[in-house]
């Protein structure tokens, strides 16, 4: 049955009614007071981890103690103690290099072989020559017999062949440029081949290096990265060893934290080397193509300095000289058949008589002019520079055809009798006291090799006057310019506090240290960076040991995730 307009307005009226009383209105405001604070529930649960997630994430390492050796290390290099300059009058060129960089050599040794440059006064001589040579031989060309059919074809055979010496004497000449720019391309590739074997050398030592995780002679820029990887991974390979040493030793209540701290460090230990065998493996590669591509290069360069050495180690055509020399006997024969001609002749006409007169005067000219510039070329034959002195050659400062410079040394020898030296600079001056005079150091770099390094003197350094200067005595098979990596001891201690080198924070005058210092809150530990002033008494390579407001055990910050100033909160490092 269908409800009336009325009836519905009433239950209409009636249902609003209800909505709108007392009963109704609390209930609904207690159903918003449950869902408010459900909500702030939720956000004080998540809190500690959305405020953990904008903390700087920070790595520790615990204050150790006991006994670190201290040591300077630098790098010097060796100098003679004497040595003589090898000078070579101005206007030589060099002909021939008889040493290399050191050799020894024995006084009176040949070192160089030299040339006198083309002067002016050559350069005319030679050039006058030629002028009356290509006049004497077009005068000598038109001399004509007439009459005498034997005698004729005997003079033409003879200009035939004269004809024929003179092409070949001018295109030998044309060809000196072609031989120039042969022996331009030899010293072209010579110097390349150099470089690449070096370059192949330092590839090759480099990859030796990397295959024995030893980057002690690695070079460098090479190495890229290898070198502090391999340090990082050593260094976790120590602490996950410390950390198991500590968990076998650990009674049965620590047992279980000494554990979790033992398989921290193994994840660290394992990270690290992962990264570096990856690392390792990638620059290897890189290495060995390149190592491949400077190989393939030098084959090249041998190969075309072997075809050049094999075209020019002895004589394939008549030289220049040698053809010049034929054209002039030549002429001489072609001059002494016309001259007996005309001698036989009975009748000769002026202009034969003339002819031959002009001849014979211009052949007495040619001769005084090839005279004047025979004694020109003798004077500049080679010359022998030969060594003063018994010594080693430390450096050759002169290529093959570079013309000499005055007062400039051609090559620097050593002299041995007077011994080696190696200079360390700006060292600090309170570890240089813990060095004594006739110390002997430590040489790094000297694998296979008796090298020596005596203290002969400790001065003050010009770079300041907390710097001193340790100079060395150095014995042994060395030479002048070689790089030697000293290691100077200067004694030991025992320390109560050691710090890895990666916590000591500020300047050199005013080092700390940031402390983690935890507090206890209803949501759990909170973490925090402390500043502790410290002093540093000792250090190596990899720790520093300190003084002041540190104890062992205490947890320094290594690294972090974004800066940290001292009193920022911070959070752990998920081990």
């Amino acid at each position: 049955m269908n409800e009336t307009k009325e009836v519905k307005d009433i239950l209409a009226e009636k249902d609003e009614k209800e909505k709108m009383s007392p009963a109704r209105r609390r209930e609904l405001i207690k159903t918003l007071i449950i869902i408010f604070l459900a909500i702030m529930l939720v956000l004080t649960f998540f809190s500690n981890t959305i405020m953990n997630r904008s903390l700087a994430e920070i790595s520790t390492e615990s204050v150790g103690s006991g006994k670190l050796i201290e040591r300077i290390r630098q790098t010097g290099y060796v100098e003679s103690n004497q040595s003589y300059e090898v000078m070579i009058d101005g206007n030589r060129t060099i002909e021939k290099i008889h040493v290399k960089s050191g050799q020894e050599v024995k006084k009176g040794d040949v070192l160089f072989t030299v040339n006198t440059v083309s002067n002016e006064a050559l350069d005319a001589a030679e050039e006058a020559l030629e002028t009356a040579k290509l006049s004497y031989e077009k005068n000598l060309l038109k001399v004509e017999p007439a009459d005498y059919t034997k005698d004729n074809q005997k003079i033409r055979n003879l200009r035939n062949e004269l004809n024929d010496l003179i092409n070949k004497r001018d295109a030998a000449k044309a060809n000196e440029g072609n031989v120039a720019a042969a022996k331009e391309a030899y010293r072209n590739n010579s110097a390349e081949l150099k470089k690449l074997e070096n370059e192949a050398a330092k590839l090759s030592s480099t990859i030796r290096c990397i295959d024995m995780d030893d980057y002690m002679e690695a070079d460098v820029e090479l190495a890229g990265d290898l070198t502090s990887l391999c340090a990082a991974w050593n260094s976790a390979e120590t602490a996950y060893q410390a950390a198991r040493e500590a968990f076998e030793k650990a009674e049965s209540d620590n047992a279980e934290r000494a554990k979790a701290e033992m398989e921290a460090k193994e994840a660290e230990r394992n990270t690290a080397k992962d990264t570096y065998d990856q690392s390792k493996k990638s620059v290897r590669d890189g290495l060995a193509s390149r190592m491949s591509e400077a190989n393939n290069r030098i084959d090249e360069l041998k190969a075309a300095i072997d075809e050049y050495n094999s075209e020019n180690g002895s004589e394939k055509s008549e030289s220049y000289d040698t053809l010049a020399e034929s054209v002039k006997a030549k002429q001489n024969e072609l001059e002494e058949a016309i001259i007996d001609l005309d001698k036989t002749k009975k009748t000769d006409s002026k202009t034969s008589q003339s002819e031959a007169l002009d001849l014979q005067a211009e052949k007495k000219a040619l001769d005084k002019l090839q005279e004047k510039y025979d004694k020109l070329k003798t004077e500049s034959e080679s010359t022998e520079i030969k060594s003063k002195y018994d010594g080693v050659v430390s450096s050759i400062n002169v290529k093959l055809d570079d013309k000499a410079t005055e007062g400039v040394a051609a090559a620097v020898i050593d002299i041995i009798s007077e011994g080696f030296t190696v200079t360390l600079d700006g060292l600090d001056a309170e570890k240089v006291k813990k060095v004594k005079v006739g110390s002997e150091a430590d040489i790094t770099n000297s694998y296979g090799s008796d090298i020596t390094a005596v203290l002969k003197e400790i001065k003050n350094s010009s770079a300041g006057a907390r710097k001193k200067m340790l100079i060395y005595t150095i014995s042994g098979e060395v030479n002048s310019g070689d790089r030697l990596d000293l290691s100077v001891p200067c004694g030991s201690g025992t320390y109560d506090a050691i710090i890895p080198r990666s916590a000591l924070c500020g300047p050199a005058t005013e080092p700390y240290v940031l402390m983690v210092s935890s507090k206890n809150t209803p949501l759990g530990n909170r973490y925090y960076a402390e500043k502790v002033s410290v002093n540093v008494e000792a250090e190596d390579e990899i720790s520093y040991a300190v003084s002041g407001g540190l104890n062992r055990g205490d947890y320094v910050i290594t690294a972090a995730s974004k800066l940290v100033e001292p009193g920022d909160q911070v959070r752990m490092k998920d081990k």
